[in-house]
């Protein structure tokens, strides 16, 4: 069954969840033309108020992280769902609702691929970081619709390849319910952070996320391979890039993702083995996947690359960071700022708990980590506030915790600890 505005306002936390089974107007048809996308902008620039936005991926399956359904809720405009592959360009409808604001679930997870297909918020209420500022233990979509409004959201298609062509019905219906209530969430949310003071902490933090630029890409992506702190000589680990960037060629060109052409366990096995003929490499148990057995002769050329190398072209065992040590390394390596980070750290938790939030919101742990390692000269409230705003904290977070680590760090020094 649907369930109506006023029934959804009315869900209350704790609550026996009621089952969200369908759409309140059904389950709209899947947008593929340009002539039907031209009627979506038009109702969807006549409603009003936020709009409900979702993406669905192929992970795993296909290359890359495109998004391969958009889905969008509106008042006014009921529920639209968009084949982005069939209208690849939604820049009239980001026209259309550039003076909305855009309420979407884990925003980072969709903003890359929406920005693709030309959807780019101007503003955004993210509803899983405000159930993160709110304290909420649970806070995936599903979880948080239960917990703030009393409905069961069916969850069963989230991991499915959404490059399927027709797309299921019953996955139809999945998309369309993941932004029937959103709206409804974030009004409920935007309530609870007004009421706990935390409204223009989340704004601010909402803003910082569309003020980040897109990462950057790794200098040497092949040092994720997962498995390859196994791989310790500079020719195996030449043989690991090889192979990645083979199977990264071959991922893209067929349109997969790279682990269904190659799982990372074979990649290291190969550069672990290092085989020499078609026999030995057919001889390894990561072999035996009929997928990485059919490009055999790509991964044993690939591995005969690495061989051939000259001393001076193999990869060194680590890429230096840009960031301190591992903390691990720390009461060796330099113990004033391993007592430093103890404190830094103590001071964090405290006041995370005091407002009822993880502490890697209230101070993202890398920025802890940096400022204990190399704080200001000087330490004051001001001194501290300044690093720790060149390290990306927002105002919000530097008027909480600036003084307190100011104080915390004296405090070591004042007792003869550093």
């Amino acid at each position: 069954m649907g369930v109506s505005e006023t029934e959804a306002a009315s869900g209350s936390a704790g609550a026996d969840a009621v089952p969200l089974l369908d759409p309140r107007e059904g389950i709209p048809p899947v947008v593929a033309d340009d002539a039907a996308l031209e009627r979506v902008i038009e109702m969807f620039a006549a409603g009003t108020g936020p709009v409900a936005v979702d993406a669905e991926r192929a992970s795993g399956y296909r290359y890359g992280q495109r998004a391969y359904l958009v889905q969008l809720r509106r008042q006014g405009a009921g529920t639209a769902l968009i084949d982005p592959v069939a209208c690849p360009d939604l820049s009239g409808l980001d026209a259309a609702l550039a003076d909305a604001e855009m309420v979407l679930h884990a925003a980072g997870q969709d903003l890359p691929c929406l920005a693709e297909v030309g959807l780019r918020p101007r503003r955004l209420f993210d509803t899983e970081l405000a159930g993160r500022l709110l304290g909420y233990p649970k806070v995936g979509l599903g979880s948080m619709v239960r917990e703030v409004l009393g409905y069961a959201l069916e969850k069963g298609h989230s991991a499915a390849d959404w490059s399927t062509r027709p797309l299921p019905e019953d996955w139809l219906r999945y998309a369309a319910l993941d932004v029937e209530l959103l709206i409804e969430l974030r009004d409920a949310l935007a309530g609870e952070l007004e009421r706990a003071g935390k409204l223009e902490w989340a704004l601010e933090e909402f803003a910082a996320i569309l003020a980040t630029p897109p990462k950057a890409p790794r200098p040497d992506p092949w040092r994720r391979t997962s498995g390859v702190h196994r791989v310790r000589g500079r020719r195996q680990l030449a043989v690991v890039r090889e192979v990645w960037e083979a199977r990264d060629r071959l991922a893209r060109e067929r349109d997969l993702s790279p682990g269904r052409v190659l799982p990372d366990a074979a990649i290291v096995q190969l550069a672990l083995e290092m085989p020499k003929t078609p026999a030995e490499l057919l001889a390894l148990s990561s072999m035996r996947n009929r997928g990485a057995r059919r490009h055999q002769s790509v991964w044993l050329r690939a591995v005969n690359r690495a061989r051939a190398l000259p001393d001076a072209e193999l990869p060194v065992p680590s890429q230096p960071g840009d960031g301190p040590p591992p903390t691990h390394r720390w009461a060796e390596r330099d113990p004033e700022a391993a007592k430093r980070l103890s404190a830094a750290r103590t001071v964090v938790a405290a006041l995370a708990d005091e407002h009822t939030m993880p502490a890697e919101n209230l101070l993202q742990p890398d920025v802890v980590r940096r400022l204990a390692w190399s704080p200001p000269a000087e330490v004051t409230p001001a001194t501290i506030g300044g690093a720790l705003r060149a390290l990306g904290a927002r105002d919000w977070q530097v008027r909480l915790v600036a003084t307190p680590l100011a104080k915390a760090l004296i405090r070591l020094e004042t007792k003869g600890e550093l």
